[in-house]
Order: C-alpha cells, then sequence, then structure tokens
C-alpha cells in the first residue's frame, strides 16, 4: 500500500465512529455552541454597521480620511478640553476646593513710627473673623486697638547679621523681605497663598481671590504688578513685583524660599529695597514674575483720577501710597473717601472702577464711566481709543522725567475749554430688589469751567448722574471685555440715567 493511501485509511477511519466507541453528547452541549454562535455573529454585525456608519458621517462632515493623523489630533484635543472644563467645573462647585480667604495668609510691612496713622488704612480692608493675617513692626508699639479691627503685631526678627551696604537705602528692607519666611515659620494650617502688602495698601480683597483662584496653588507661583514709571522698573527690574502694591506667592514656593532666603539675602548686599531682594531669590529659583495688572504700586504723586477714571480690563486688587497722592475724593480726608469707594464695593466688588465708554448722540457727548468711582462728560466725540488711556492728572516719581517715563500710554488733559470734562462722583448707592439692579448716584464736582464759545448742549446744566447695573460677581470668569453703557431717557430735569452691563449681542462703543 503507498503512502497516499495508508494517510486516506487513516482519515477514513477518523472520520467514521466505529460502534464500539460511540459518542453520545448531551442536548444541552449542543445548544451551548448555538448560542456562542448567534453571540458572537451580532456582535459582528454590530460592529459593521455602526464602522460603516461612522466612516460616512466623517467623510460626509468633513473630505478627511476617517481615522487621519488631523481627526486623531482633533479628538484628542476635544478630549483634553473637555477634561480641563469637567475639572475646572468640578473645583467651582466643590466649595472645599475653591480658593477662599481662609486659604490667605496676609503679611503686612509696618514701621513703628507711622502705625498710628496707618494702621487706619488696615482697618478699611481688613475683617479678623474671615482673614489671617500678621503686621510685622520693627519694635514695639502701645495699641488699645480691638482684636477684631487689626491683625495680630509681631516684631519682626534681628537682621544685624546680614550685610547692608546700598547708601541710598535703609537696612530695614531686609526685614521687610524676610515676612512671608517669618509668616510661614509659624506654621498656620491649610495656607495656600501669602499675600504680602505695606501698611499704607489697601487690597480689595474679592477681587485678590479671584486672581489667586486663576492659579494651581500647588504649584510655584509668584503674582504682582509693576511700578507705574518706567524709571522705576529700568533701575529695578521688569521682572519684579513691587511689594507696596502687594504680592502673591503660592504655599509651595514660601517653603523653597524659605530654606534657602538668609543665604540669598547674603549674597546680595548692594541691593535697595525688600523688593529687589526677593526677587533676586525667586531669580535663583528660577521663579518669573506672573504678571496681574490689579496689584497697584502707583509710583506717582498728585491725582489719581486719570488712572483710576480709565482703570485696565482687569480686577481692582490693590491701592497704594495712599500718604502721598491726594485722596481719591475732592473735599474729604484719605480715610473717609477710601470709606465711601467701600460702598460699591460691597455691592459690586468686580465691577469696581471698571470703565465702560458710550456716546449721548443728541447731543454729541461722550460719557466715560468709571464704575463706583466716577463719571465724565465731554463735549464732542472721543473715540474709545483715547478714553481707555489714562489723562495726565498726575505726576512722574521722578519729578523732571516727563510723560515718556510711564510704563504705560497716556493722554495728555485736554487743553481746548471747551473739551475740559464735567466730573460726576461717586456719592451713593442702593440695591433695587424689583429691578434686581444697584442704583448709583454720581453728583457734579462743582468747579469753574472755562467759557465754550461751541453751539452744543453744555453738561453744567446736569446735576447728577444715575447708573443702573446689574451685579455682576462671574465678571472676570468671562474672557476680559469692557462693559458697555447705554444713556437712557430721563425722567428728571438736570439728570442723566446710564445703563451699564454686559455687551449685546453686536453692540459695539461707536457714535
Amino acid at each position: 500500500m503507498g503512502e497516499k493511501d495508508s494517510e486516506k485509511l487513516i482519515w477514513e477511519q477518523m472520520r467514521t465512529p466505529t460502534a464500539a466507541t460511540p459518542i453520545a453528547a448531551p442536548q444541552q452541549h449542543r445548544t451551548l455552541p448555538r448560542l456562542l454562535v448567534l453571540l458572537i455573529l451580532f456582535v459582528s454585525v454590530t460592529y459593521v454597521v455602526y464602522t460603516l456608519k461612522l466612516v460616512s458621517t466623517s467623510r460626509a462632515c468633513n473630505n478627511d480620511a476617517p481615522f487621519s493623523t488631523d481627526n486623531f489630533s482633533k479628538t484628542i484635543l476635544s478630549v483634553n478640553a473637555t477634561a480641563a472644563v469637567l475639572r475646572r467645573g468640578s473645583l467651582e462647585t466643590n466649595p472645599e476646593d475653591r480658593t477662599d480667604l481662609r486659604h490667605v495668609v496676609f503679611g503686612i510691612a509696618a514701621s513703628a513710627k507711622l502705625w498710628e496713622q496707618r494702621r487706619s488704612y488696615i482697618k478699611l480692608w481688613y475683617r479678623a473673623r474671615d482673614m489671617r493675617g500678621v503686621v510685622w513692626l520693627d519694635e514695639e508699639v502701645k495699641s488699645e486697638e480691638s482684636s477684631d479691627a487689626l491683625p495680630p503685631v509681631r516684631i519682626s526678627g534681628d537682621t544685624a547679621r546680614f550685610k547692608y551696604t546700598n547708601r541710598q537705602g535703609h537696612r530695614s528692607a531686609i526685614r521687610i523681605s524676610r515676612i512671608v519666611s517669618e509668616t510661614l515659620r509659624l506654621g498656620m494650617k491649610d495656607v495656600r497663598w501669602f499675600v504680602m502688602g505695606d501698611d499704607d495698601t489697601v487690597f480689595v480683597t474679592e477681587n485678590l481671590i479671584r486672581v489667586l483662584r486663576k492659579y494651581d496653588h500647588n504649584q510655584f507661583y509668584y503674582i504682582g504688578s509693576l511700578s507705574e514709571s518706567h524709571l522705576q522698573n529700568i533701575f529695578f527690574s521688569y521682572n519684579m513685583a513691587y511689594g507696596g502694591g502687594g504680592f502673591a506667592i503660592s504655599y509651595p514656593l514660601a517653603k523653597a524660599l524659605q530654606k534657602m532666603q538668609d543665604r540669598c539675602i547674603q549674597r546680595y548686599p548692594g541691593l535697595y529695597g525688600s523688593d529687589d531682594r526677593m526677587q533676586a531669590c525667586m531669580a535663583e529659583l528660577g521663579v518669573p514674575l506672573t504678571k496681574e495688572t490689579g496689584f497697584h504700586q502707583y509710583d506717582v504723586y498728585g491725582n489719581l483720577f486719570g488712572l483710576l477714571a480709565s482703570h485696565p480690563v482687569t480686577p481692582l486688587v490693590s491701592l497704594h501710597h495712599l500718604d502721598v497722592v491726594e485722596p481719591i475724593f475732592p473735599n474729604v480726608t484719605r480715610v473717609e473717601a477710601l470709606q465711601r469707594l467701600t460702598i460699591p464695593m460691597k455691592f459690586d466688588s468686580a465691577g469696581l472702577m471698571q470703565q465702560s465708554i458710550c456716546y449721548d448722540k443728541s447731543k454729541s457727548w461722550t460719557v466715560s464711566v468709571s464704575w463706583g468711582f466716577a463719571v465724565q462728560i465731554f463735549r464732542g466725540v472721543f473715540s474709545p481709543r483715547e478714553m481707555e488711556m489714562p489723562s495726565r492728572t498726575f505726576l512722574n516719581w521722578y519729578r523732571r522725567a516727563d510723560y515718556t517715563a510711564y510704563a504705560f500710554n497716556t493722554r495728555p488733559v485736554s487743553r481746548n475749554p471747551c473739551q475740559k470734562p464735567f466730573v460726576f462722583y461717586f456719592s451713593k448707592a442702593k440695591y433695587n430688589s424689583t429691578m434686581q439692579q444697584i442704583v448709583s448716584e454720581y453728583e457734579r464736582h462743582r468747579v469753574p469751567h472755562p467759557d465754550c464759545k461751541w453751539n452744543m448742549a453744555n453738561p453744567a446744566a446736569l446735576n447728577k448722574v444715575e447708573v443702573y447695573k446689574k451685579p455682576d460677581p462671574h465678571l472676570w470668569d468671562r474672557a476680559p471685555r469692557r462693559n458697555c453703557c447705554r444713556v437712557r431717557k430721563s425722567k428728571e430735569k438736570r439728570t442723566m440715567v446710564i445703563d451699564v452691563g454686559m455687551c449685546r449681542e453686536g453692540e459695539v462703543s461707536e457714535t
């Protein structure tokens, strides 16, 4: 028998069972394979149908290949964006995860010689029941203030071992530069941010929190702003946060700073102040300044009106050098002026000082509203580009410097007598529960105006301006944009009525 015939015989024997070895499988064993086959068939058909639908839909929506690299990248970006939104949403909805005032500790640099007059500024914004902070003095002072009015007072550590060789400065700069580290050593719990400021700094704490919530407190962050003086920034650094305007340091960065700061300070005996010593240590740690322009150093003299009436589109976080400039409201003391500012601050801190620009077309007037502070009315038409630049009502920190020495654009005060603005200062506000709006009033500042020969309506006919605005606590959760304003018809003579709020669809500031 050949090899092929033997293989055939073996194959036939395997295919044909013998009577001696019957195979009788139970019925349930036959049923199970059928169910598995049906299940596999169902899944396969479903997969094929879904794949065909996906391919046809993808090709119909765009003419790209359904599994191209571009589509894959878009899918990944979409997933990442969705995840980011979900993470952000979870932080906003979970109160335990949101940064709040209880997570912030203020370190306030103060001098015993000026403590009696400057503690009034701190009392304007500090609330002992809701906040934590320490005032660091150079020596003991006698104080009768209650614990509810001011933070606890401590004496800074001895800095005699540190060298200081700058002939123009004062060695107290070393003491002040160590405030963050000394505050950290107090061992306070549940701290996310240390915020530094001077005793003549006023914080808008709600806006401070709005700014800090933008950043991850678990990372290294050094947040603040620059001087208004270009010469100051050149002399010191454009990478330095000015401490008078205030700056914030995240807790992990404060821990890293505390470990090396004393060694760092020894390396820079020739620096002038505490701010540049802090920045020098940040440079050694490799941490850049994160700029937030709502921290205001105000290295200027004179009247802050031009700066406040054209505040940048960012939350107002702090005001500094209040002893150097004039009161922000006329005919009152500095403290009284700031007390008046706290009225609109309580109603809508997010919108405080925010500028809106609109036009009264029937009278050819330009109207600029700095909400909670002042309303200006100009004869004629000024472009928004001009109005958003501060008018030079103030002087540079270096008295011989001209307007080119500012670190931002400014515009001159109008020389044409007809273009001198009529200013209406904030006087009072109330909340209208029926309209769900804040009604704020601004009274005309009665100062002499030069004669104007223009044949047009005179704003001097007005006594006050009423501004209607809905509270908008989520203003800074959206992309930065100026609010819009609209001049409304007034039922009262000698009164202008203005509505301020989010810009409507297609609304722009144009004549």
